[in-house]
């Protein structure tokens, strides 16, 4: 039986019942080689390495022990120390070159818990860890046996969690003028004293916090930041930042910073209100009008329209932004009032429509009624109704040409040359006219001296609609006899 042991790595050979003759490439028996010089056992050595596997093919392995053929090396997989995510799932491979099957074995440094599974497959071993913890956090080592040969590898694993981005809670509904909080809150996170917070607002930094002062902890936790501030009118629509950073150098994961952000919803009652009017505040009557109200808060406010009488009542016209009156009557003028409401407040704002209405239904009263007297007053008192203000004079008509009777500070004078018809005429100088006839008889007084006393004519006119325009006409006469009527037309406005 032929039969050789050997170390590789110090080129040592034990032979215990084979005699290596080195000068030919013969094996012959021998009972004992042992005694052989160490150059010797090392020279045979040398050629029963060389030799022998040409031998084994030809004569069989009976008794000899696992051999092979290239150096026995080890590798773990990854080739380097290794940043896991806690909660993920890690494989490390142990893997053998130069041995068809060797032994495999798992350690940690410090002989705890491997935390994993193992699964040896031929020339390879895989510790799997899934999920991931913090107990996996330690530098693990593989052993391979060969033979008599062993080799081993360590590999160290890191662990980490930061698996999700910041979350922003914002502790009760932002309003104006009312102390609100506003949190950032990184969850699960480890090592959390190496976690660094900060709050931006609008792009400058409002908040800011590092956790190493807490210290070291063997656990995954939930850190937090909060903003105390009063949100103002121009914190609406600005956008809030939180940026969570957890900077470990000696450990190769990504991302190592993350981020979140929200634009800010402050709420605050209507403001701003305004309406606009198309085609004017201004309209004749039988036309149209519309009013657009427009009012800002949030949440939007609701728009309501209401008309306020004269007595200062309010009456109900719609809902809706925009109120349009078609065919207005003169009825229609007066204050309307767009109003926007929200759960933060109110606020109005008004608009006076007013609707031009001509002259109409022009009536007057005589005193006395009946025939006057030379040197006797008379009153004309002439009611009509108008909007905008009319202005009211009487006109004599003469076949050949008509005459205005001229007014000064509201009084006309006339003389018995203005005996004759006239017209009393309202006029508004936007719309239209209104004219009514009267005839007066005025007896004439017969004296030695001749001479006129001025007729007055007073007028005067009341400006608002269903306000009636007087005109009070107080006429004087001596000895002219004055036949006729009186009407008002285009003079200026009296005053009242």
């Amino acid at each position: 039986m032929y039969c050789a042991s050997f170390v590789a790595s110090s080129m040592e050979i034990a032979i215990s019942t084979a005699f290596c003759k080195c000068s030919t490439s013969l094996f012959k028996i021998a009972t004992n080689c042992t005694t052989v010089s160490s150059s010797f056992r090392l020279l045979c050595g040398t050629y029963v390495f060389q030799q022998l596997p040409a031998f084994l093919e030809k004569n069989g392995t009976p008794g000899f022990p696992q051999r092979h053929s290239k150096a026995f090396e080890i590798k773990i997989t990854p080739e380097r120390d290794v940043a896991a995510q806690i909660g993920d799932k890690l494989e490390l491979t142990c893997s053998t070159i130069g041995c068809e099957s060797p032994s495999f074995s798992w350690r940690t440094q410090m002989d705890n818990p491997l935390g994993g599974s193992v699964t040896n497959m031929g020339n390879s071993s895989i510790l799997t860890m899934d999920p991931v913890g913090i107990e996996n956090e330690h530098e693990y080592l593989c052993s391979a046996c060969c033979g008599d040969a062993k080799e081993e590898k360590s590999i160290k694993v890191d662990v980490y969690s930061f698996p999700s981005d910041p979350v922003i809670e914002i502790s009760t509904p932002l309003n104006v003028g009312e102390k609100a909080n506003i949190t950032c809150m990184v969850p699960k996170v480890y090592p959390s004293e190496r976690l660094t917070m900060q709050l931006e607002k609008d792009g400058s930094v409002s908040s800011m916090k590092e956790f190493y002062e807490e210290g070291s902890t063997k656990t995954i936790e939930t850190k937090s930041l909060t903003l105390t501030f009063i949100p103002t009118f121009e914190d609406i629509g600005k956008v809030i930042i939180c940026l969570a950073e957890l900077p470990i150098d000696e450990m190769e994961f990504e991302p190592k910073k993350r981020q979140t952000s929200q634009r800010l919803s402050v709420n605050y009652g209507p403001r701003n209100t305004t309406v606009s009017v198309t085609p004017s505040t201004t309209v004749k009557e039988g036309g149209a009008v519309t009013m657009t109200c427009t009012s800002y808060g949030n949440p939007a406010p609701k728009i309501s329209w209401t008309k306020r009488s004269i007595s200062g009542e309010s009456q109900f016209l719609s809902e809706n932004a925009t109120l349009t009156i078609n065919n207005i009557k003169a009825e229609g003028l007066g204050l309307y009032e767009c109003e926007g409401v929200n759960q933060f407040g109110r606020e109005k704002k008004t608009v006076d429509l007013i609707v031009q209405v001509p002259p109409q239904n022009t009536t007057e009263l005589i005193s006395p009624p009946d025939n006057v007297d030379e040197g006797e007053n008379i009153t004309i008192m002439s009611t009509t109704y108008s909007n905008s203000p009319p202005q009211t004079v009487p006109q004599k008509i003469h076949p050949s040409n008509t005459t205005i009777l001229s007014s000064q500070n509201d009084t006309s004078t006339v003389s018995k040359n203005d005996t004759g018809i006239h017209h009393e005429t309202g006029n508004n100088n936007e719309t239209r006219n209104n004219t009514d006839v009267i005839e007066i008889a005025v007896v004439e007084m017969v004296k030695e001296t001749d001479y006129v006393i001025p007729v007055i004519v007073v007028l005067s006119c009341l400006t608002t609609v269903a306000i009636p325009a007087l005109a009070i006409l107080v006429y004087k006469s001596r000895k002219a006899k004055i036949n006729g009527s009186y009407s008002p037309v285009n003079v200026p406005e009296p005053n009242v």
